[in-house]
């Protein structure tokens, strides 16, 4: 069978352009892997195109349209959801219109297609009370609490993003003075975040526990499960999530509904801020590119500190207007300065 043109394109896009040209990480490959099969049974279903059968022509920027509106309506997908879609397949034309000439226009027409507004979500963090409730339920008599002590509060005091702790391995901590854990992040970028020492013991006796303390084990994955694979994203949430309604039982202390393991990271950085911490430092600190995503949390604190002040302006504010807003003599006088 001959290949098409989409399927050498698409081939290449994938396995070669994205990881060899551009340096994406494995995630990002396979999330732009994700949209095309999607995208691909969709016009099989739709259009009635086989993927055998595919070719660049038959993708048009109405078929597009058609299969974001449909991971919207009936994949009940979000706004967010869909552009990350969308930036995957403009990512692809973005590539091919340079190889494939005879498609300029078309590709053209698909690149100009607009990402939705999204409604910017409030960021849900814990108060440092909250956290020291949250670490306080992992029971250290048993070898799992053991591991997960030392996995949420390594979630917490790095900051890091999920994949980034589900990545780790022993050889990324260096356990002596000054300690430190290399993260591996977005676009497999490397960074380097300073721990301290209780943290490092949390993590000295998991590794020990746990026979990962080894030059044998440096190259596992840090946090295993059952059968010594990598932990799922889904597997720490779950973790988190039981310690989360263990803490809500023994405490008053408010903890907001949909609490995730970014949440860790979201009160890593409010916290820090709070601190005094620079936005240039929690930039770095949290990996990322821009100090606009960073800006986020400054406008989280400022609200934190208009609320205080709020308070306080209550307590002192007088019930009735102010007498001398009805003196008109006392109100000329004072225009005239």
């Amino acid at each position: 069978m001959k290949a098409t043109d989409f399927s050498e394109t698409i081939s290449n896009f994938l396995n070669n352009y994205l990881i060899n040209e551009r340096g994406y990480s494995r995630n990002t490959v396979k999330s732009y892997r994700d949209t095309w099969k999607l995208l691909i049974v969709f016009i099989k279903e739709n259009k009635n195109i086989k993927v055998e059968k595919l070719e660049i022509k038959h993708i048009t920027m109405e078929i597009v349209i058609d299969f974001l509106n449909h991971i919207e309506t009936y994949r009940n997908c979000s706004a967010k959801t869909r552009n990350s879609r969308l930036a995957a397949i403009k990512s692809y034309y973005s590539y091919i219109q340079y190889i494939r000439i005879d498609n300029l226009h078309e590709s053209q027409k698909i690149l100009s297609i607009k990402s939705k507004r999204t409604i910017e979500k409030t960021i849900e963090y814990l108060s440092m009370d909250a956290v020291k409730v949250l670490l306080q339920q992992p029971d250290t008599r048993y070898k799992k609490g053991i591991r997960d002590l030392a996995l949420l509060s390594l979630l917490y005091e790095t900051g890091a993003r999920l994949q980034e702790i589900i990545d780790l391995t022993p050889s990324m901590i260096v356990l002596k003075s000054p300690y430190s854990i290399n993260l591996l992040g977005k676009g497999n970028k490397s960074r380097s975040v300073p721990i301290f020492k209780t943290q490092i013991n949390h993590l000295k006796q998991y590794m020990r526990i746990y026979n990962i303390d080894t030059n044998e084990a440096r190259i596992r994955p840090l946090f295993f499960n059952k059968q010594e694979n990598h932990f799922s994203s889904e597997g720490i949430r779950y973790i988190l999530e039981k310690y989360i309604k263990m803490a809500r039982k023994q405490s008053n202390i408010i903890i907001p509904k949909n609490i995730s393991p970014h949440s860790l990271r979201h009160s890593r950085a409010v916290h820090l801020l709070s601190l005094g911490v620079p936005l240039y430092i929690i930039r770095d600190f949290l990996g990322h590119n821009s100090i606009v995503s960073t800006e986020l949390y400054a406008k989280v604190e400022t609200k934190q500190k208009r609320e205080a002040i709020e308070k306080v302006n209550q307590n002192v504010s007088p019930e009735n207007e102010a007498k001398w807003l009805n003196n008109p003599q006392l109100l000329s006088w004072l225009s005239k300065l």
